[in-house]
């Protein structure tokens, strides 16, 4: 750990000075008002800079893994359900938290409550580590008073998404590794194969066929452009990840992109309607108002296309009308969302009809990651057949040729 020197006022209204060993600047502040000082300046010793600077890139560069926050989150819930104080509860997990990144972002969340800050401003600042859903589900909690169930839900909903992404992740390994592997001989083919079986059939003074030209122009237009094609491939994925990244019209397109994918789209259209419904569910189970639910619900469905509708269908209701007629409109929602809503709304028992909304998405979800397994084997085994094929009719349609001179 590298030293700090740091000012403060200690308990009886005295400046100090004095050395601290931590990881970061937020850590040092955390422990020192920990000791009842306020801090009013540190700052990393000269002698420590390079190695505190290296560690802050790494610590930054350090991601926090998914099983991580939802361990985090268990210890959290299982310490605000026994009544244990936020601020010695913080301390426990700083303590024994053993990602130096999610270590800073508790010690920066326990300075800034000890200041006076909700938990959910607390959490926001560190949007790399808890997602818009993780905070406002905190935010939900915090309001209603049930943040021990709120934060119950919150562990399961995080559990199941890593579930089915790490399905996808797995389904999606082999055909990246075959895809990867064909493309490489794609260019190996048509770089060096094609152009040396080109030059002996036009030496031969045979007529090329549709397939072979079509490989000879594809090899020309590389050779001659490649120093324009490699540059404005990496400008162009740069390019679009800052548009996707940066703004949120990048945002709605790609997520609207997704939506619209054939075997992709309705996986993640299940998996947004689970997220939507369980949420939901939650926020009405905790007394939290149909306004205000909805406000919220905005900033966790997590796709910009579907929260763009929703946020039109919260317009809606803030003018009087109710949740289902809106929701009937909108794109994106399925018909039986919007029926089992609408059974909800007339019976009065909204939260049930929620739950069982939830829980049918959860299976569809899994069917569909399933679904998505069995449909990418043919789909490979088509395509892989359409390039090897395409190059095996582009070398033996004239080679065959070839021989029909041969034996003339």
């Amino acid at each position: 750990m590298p030293d700090y020197t740091y000012k403060a006022i200690n308990p009886g209204g005295s400046n100090i000075t004095g050395k601290i060993k931590a990881d970061s600047v937020e850590m040092a502040e955390s422990m020192l008002s920990a000791q009842g000082y306020i801090p009013s300046g540190i700052k990393e010793e000269g002698a420590g800079f390079l190695a505190g600077w290296l560690q802050r890139i790494e610590t930054k560069l350090t991601p926090v893994k998914p099983e991580e926050l939802v361990l985090f989150t268990k210890q959290f819930r299982t310490m605000i359900s026994a009544g244990v104080p936020m601020l010695q509860l913080l301390g426990v997990l700083e303590n024994q938290t053993e990602n130096k990144k999610l270590r800073d972002a508790i010690a920066s969340l326990s300075l800034d409550i000890r200041e006076g800050s909700t938990l959910y401003d607390a959490f926001i600042k560190h949007p790399g580590i808890f997602p818009p859903l993780y905070c406002n589900m905190v935010k939900a909690g915090e309001h209603s008073g049930t943040l021990s169930a709120v934060l119950v839900r919150l562990v399961y909903i995080l559990e199941h998404e890593h579930k089915i992404k790490s399905d996808v992740k797995a389904a999606m390994q082999y055909p990246v590794i075959v895809l990867v592997a064909l493309m490489g001989a794609f260019v190996v083919l048509l770089t060096f194969v094609i152009p040396k079986f080109a030059g002996i059939f036009l030496r031969a003074g045979i007529e090329l066929p549709l397939p072979t030209r079509i490989s000879i122009y594809l090899y020309q237009f590389i050779d001659n452009y490649w120093l324009l094609i490699v540059p404005s491939i990496i400008i162009g994925v740069f390019a679009a990840r800052y548009y996707y990244k940066k703004t949120e019209q990048g945002k709605y397109l790609w997520d609207m992109f997704v939506l619209n994918m054939p075997i992709v789209g309705p996986l993640f259209l299940k998996s947004m309607m689970s997220r939507f419904s369980s949420v939901f569910s939650i926020l009405q189970s905790s007394g939290v108002s149909i306004l205000e639910s909805l406000e919220i619900l905005s900033g966790t469905i997590g796709n910009q296309a579907i929260t763009r509708e929703f946020n039109r269908v919260r317009n809606q209701v803030e003018e009087g009308h109710g949740i289902s007629g809106p929701l009937r409109s909108a794109r994106y929602f399925t018909p039986m969302v919007v029926d089992m809503i609408a059974i909800g709304e007339e019976s009065g028992d909204l939260e049930s009809m929620l739950r069982e909304i939830s829980t049918h998405y959860d299976d569809e979800v899994e069917y569909a990651v399933k679904r998505l397994s069995d449909a990418i084997g043919p789909i490979l085994i088509v395509g892989l057949a359409a390039v090897v094929g395409f190059f095996a009719l582009s070398i033996f349609l004239p080679m065959w040729d070839l021989t029909q001179v041969v034996r003339r």
